[in-house]
């Protein structure tokens, strides 16, 4: 199996999940609401933290830091710490490649 194969079947399995769609289209509203009020630690755009996650996609915290590894590995999420902090951000660069990817081989 190739490093592009394991890629997609990482990526596959990350948005199997229906939770996992759920945090990512949350990253998404959440990304556009923190535009303009200052949700952007660092250099790394508009972002949540887990407890801004948490708040949109009712489960408990472990949960939610479970899914954020897998998407996290998967490549569709990038996580940025900044103090005690962990902010997420949805990966578009990549999102945009699966999609081309799976138009490819469909």
């Amino acid at each position: 199996m190739s490093s592009d194969d394991a890629s997609l079947d990482r990526a596959l399995h990350a948005i199997a999940d229906p939770t996992r769609r759920r945090i990512l289209q949350a990253l998404k509203e959440g990304a556009i609401a923190a535009k303009g009020s200052g949700k952007t630690p660092g250099d790394h755009g508009p972002c949540l933290c887990a407890g801004d996650i948490e708040a949109r996609v009712p489960l408990s915290q472990p949960t939610i830091s479970h899914h954020m590894a897998i998407l996290t590995r998967a490549g569709l999420v990038e996580a940025a710490k900044q103090g005690q902090w962990r902010w997420y951000r949805r990966n578009e660069k990549a999102i945009r490649q699966l999609v081309k990817t799976l138009r490819g081989k469909l």
